[in-house]
């Protein structure tokens, strides 16, 4: 096992990390930038490092001050979180050569399925279903209009290398193909340096069903069950749960044996997730895959009482993972809290917290780096906090998550709990009920 590892990352996840680690003895340092010198992770890791000034590139993206501070604090391993670096192939890659373990996948593993062509083209080989598409790379427009024709319309241009809805365009008429073909390549070219166009089948009424995998250094790969992450803005996760209300039993079968097959393609290490997308007859199409420890991982956490951060670092160690799948024994949901004002189209609203009090009682967690007094910085992702509850039912788990968020106090900033609490009265998301398996 690891005598210290160091967190390259920030806030929420960061502090999740040092918790786990603290509880299988291992010491740990946090790297920070000085816009978060005042951040929890700081104050209850054994050791900090400031690595840089505000801006990212200078801070958590700079590779040479993280692996300094890796040798100054004589780590062994590295934890990367999610965002930020955790699929960063040659981050990964440069830990290999310094004889640190990158608690992860493999650079290469990262690389098959970071690329989305690639990842595809790999699924398919496997035998995971996937949405009908261009097969790899657009040469051109007119490769595009050829192609949408023999798809049929409407398609969905993705970038290549995107994420986050960056470089992704919806076309629902030949006459609007040209036009969509610029602006996806502009807005790809200027998020991710590369404005590599693929094409695929949009598919109508979706829902996003992911599936948590892990995979150890023996080639043996489970299944934790799915989360379903179908409420989003831009692309962007606002609610997660598990099970889905859209799940049946046969469907979850077909699904988490895909999920594994996919793992095993790649001979997957670590903690992972299977993205799928499922239209409204049940069928399923593999999307990405993420090969880090997911934001709502907790979700997962929570119905199968399993800690997924302490499972990553067994798995790192070299340590064998249990041989059965695992399905979900309570109703469990997250609210991601950003410090955003709903009013405003989801500005960021960073600023001081003047009053903090979260939610408690039974069924309820809160994953949150703030306090009162903390300042958000408006340097980074918005996200302050997320509510996760559980319950027996789906209906037990709403109404506990509404009065979780009643309790939740935040004052000095705009925050997204006010749009949770509508949607947690929203009749539409009360009412969805799972149907029988037919």
């Amino acid at each position: 096992m690891f005598n210290k590892i160091l967190i390259a990352n920030r806030g929420e996840i960061a502090l999740r990390i040092i918790r786990t680690c603290k509880e299988m003895g291992i010491k740990t340092v946090a790297i920070y930038s000085k816009a978060d010198a005042e951040s929890l992770h700081v104050k209850f890791a054994d050791e900090a490092v400031c690595i840089g000034p505000l801006p990212p590139p200078e801070s958590y993206l700079n590779i040479p001050r993280i692996m300094a501070a890796v040798e100054i604090t004589n780590s062994d391993a590295v934890h990367p979180g999610y965002g930020f670096l955790a699929e960063n192939a040659d981050f990964a890659e440069i830990c290999t050569q310094y004889g640190v373990k990158f608690i992860g996948p493999t650079p290469e593993q990262i690389r098959k399925m970071g690329d989305k062509i690639t990842a595809k083209e790999t699924m398919i080989k496997a035998g995971v279903p996937v949405v009908p598409g261009s097969g790899g790379l657009l040469k051109d427009v007119n490769h595009a209009l050829k192609t949408a024709k023999s798809i049929g319309y409407p398609v969905m241009l993705k970038a290549t290398a995107g994420g986050g809805g960056k470089g992704m365009r919806i076309v629902f008429k030949e006459n609007e193909l040209e036009n969509a073909w610029d602006m996806a390549r502009k807005e790809a070219k200027a998020a991710f340096g590369n404005d590599g166009i693929y094409m695929e089948k949009f598919i109508e009424e979706p829902r996003h069903i992911e599936f948590q995998i892990v995979g150890d250094q023996y080639g043996k790969v489970i299944h934790l069950s799915e989360r379903d992450c179908s409420i989003q803005r831009r692309h962007q996760k606002l609610v997660e749960e598990c099970p889905s209300p859209f799940m049946t039993d046969e469907l979850r079968e077909k699904m988490g044996q895909a999920a594994i097959m996919a793992g095993k393609a790649i001979d997957y290490e670590g903690v992972g997730t299977i993205e799928f997308l499922v239209d409204k007859y049940r069928n399923f199409y593999f999307m990405e895959m993420n090969t880090r420890i997911q934001v709502e991982h907790p979700v997962t956490e929570e119905v199968i009482d399993h800690d997924l951060i302490k499972e990553q670092i067994k798995v790192a160690a070299g340590i064998p993972i249990s041989g059965k799948n695992y399905y979900p024994s309570m109703h469990a949901m997250e609210c991601r809290i950003n410090a955003e004002d709903v009013c405003n189209g989801f500005r960021p609203s960073p600023g001081k917290i003047l009053s903090f009090h979260s939610p408690k009682g039974h069924g309820v967690r809160v994953d949150t780096h703030v306090y009162a007094g903390y300042t958000v910085p408006p340097f980074y992702d918005s996200m302050i906090a997320k509510v996760i509850c559980k319950a027996q039912t789906r209906e037990e788990c709403i109404k506990k998550m509404q009065r979780a968020l009643d309790e939740f106090i935040i004052e000095g900033l705009k925050t997204t709990v006010p749009f949770h609490k509508v949607l947690m009265q929203n009749e539409d998301f009360k009412t969805e009920i799972s149907i029988p398996a037919f």
